[in-house]
Parts: C-alpha cells; structure tokens; sequence
C-alpha cells in the first residue's frame, strides 16, 4: 500500500514499537513526523529517511499542541511506559506517571489532532492485551491501557460522521527494550537461563514467541489504510491469540 502524500505523526519514536511504525509508513511514502523526549533517538529512529523529528512530552499540553503546526492525516499515539508492581507496592506517584504517559498523553494527542484532522483522518492508539484484561503485576498500566481503550471507543462515536476513524492496537509481549526488561525481571527473581525466563513472559501467546515491531507497524498500517474506513472503535490484538 503507498501513503504518499499522508502527513503522519507517531508518538513514542525513539524506539521499539515507535521507531518500527515511523519507519514503516516512511517505507510506504508517507511523510512522517516522530516525537519523543529523546533527540537522539529520534534522530536514529530516521538514519536518513527524511523524517521530521520533534521533542516532545506527552504528558505537558503545550508540548503536544506545538507538534500540530499543520494538520496529520494519520496520528499514532503510541508513547508509554510501565512498571511491574503490584498494587500495596505503587506509590501514588508511580500511579500518577503511569497514567500520565499512557492515558493522558493519548488523550492530549487526540484532542489536539482533531482540530485540524479532515475526512479520512485516522487516529490509532498503540494500547496493550493489557487493555483486555487484568494484570497481577500491573495494576497501573493495565488501569491506563483499559483508559485507552474506553477512549478509542468513545472517539470513535463521536468522529465517524466526519468521516475519521479511531482504533487501539493491543500487543502482547513485543521483543523491544521493554520486553527484554520484562525477561530479564523473570531471570532475576527465579533465577535459571534467559531461555527459561522468556518463555515464561511469553507463555500466553500460544504462538510461544515475542511479537515483533515490525509486525505492530503493519496491524498499523492496515487501519490507516483505505479498506479500514469502516473498522473504528476496535481493538485489534496482536498477540498470537493471547486474547
């Protein structure tokens, strides 16, 4: 499929999940814009693609705003971030951050898209299987993700008659720095071979593997595409049938 002439936002770019949907809509000709904190991740995130990198926090609202000089066709919400712990052990700060990144970001992003966002427009949030269900260890994040979710499905209602469309992707483990710290968690509480330890992160996907960037990116690209106009409101799962 070809995205020439779409003007695209991904936030979160500076790597794993982010830095894979940036440089795969800029395969597909897309223009693209990818924001995060990090300049120099950005920057490696383009290696010469001709993308435009932005700094920005999506948790500060004059940041977020800054990044919609001019109107996105596609934007992709995907900055996050969690921490395993169970809930007597989060602080209230730790909740507040989770949040913050995961659910406020999303809205903050939204909301300023839509000011300029025309027919055909189409919002995706990067959520988690998290968003589907419970998580012993991750009460936060799962909270936010379920937030996400409730989002997506109440912008959806509210842009379809402008001709927008608002979809969640829901991943499972994805093999990037977060899920190599999820690994490596597993490994230090239990002990045994990194082997061992992934398997056991990943035994919910009945595939037995890390999901792939890569394979986030083209769920991604699908809902951008023209043959998803009428796919709005959902939450697809990328996760081997995790959920």
């Amino acid at each position: 499929m070809s995205f020439a002439g779409k003007r695209v936002l991904v936030t979160g770019g500076g790597s794993g999940i982010g830095r894979a949907l940036a440089r795969g809509f800029a395969a597909e000709g897309a223009a693209v814009t990818v924001a995060g904190r990090r300049a120099e991740a950005l920057a490696e995130t383009d290696g010469g693609r001709g993308m435009t990198c932005r700094t920005a926090d999506v948790t500060d609202e004059a940041q977020v705003a800054a990044l919609f000089d001019a109107p996105f066709d596609i934007v992709i919400a995907n900055a996050g971030g969690a921490a395993a712990r169970r809930i007597g052990k989060v602080t209230l700060a730790e909740w507040t951050a989770t949040l913050a990144v995961n659910l406020t970001g999303t809205f903050l992003t939204f909301r300023e898209a839509l000011r300029g966002m025309g027919q055909g427009g189409r919002l995706i949030a990067v959520a988690s299987t998290a968003a589907l269900k419970g998580g012993a260890t991750i009460p936060a994040y799962a909270a936010a993700k379920h937030g996400v979710l409730g989002l997506v499905r109440s912008v959806a209602l509210d842009v379809a008659p402008r001709g927008i469309t608002c979809n969640a992707i829901c991943p499972g483990f994805v093999d990037t720095a977060l899920g190599r710290a999820a690994v490596a968690a597993v490994q230090a509480r239990r002990g045994g071979t990194e082997a061992e330890a992934l398997a056991e992160v990943v035994a919910g996907n009945p595939a037995g593997r890390f999901v792939t960037p890569d394979e986030v990116a083209a769920a991604a690209l699908f809902l951008a595409s023209p043959g998803a106009a009428m796919v709005n409101g959902h939450a697809l799962s990328v996760s081997g049938g995790e959920v």
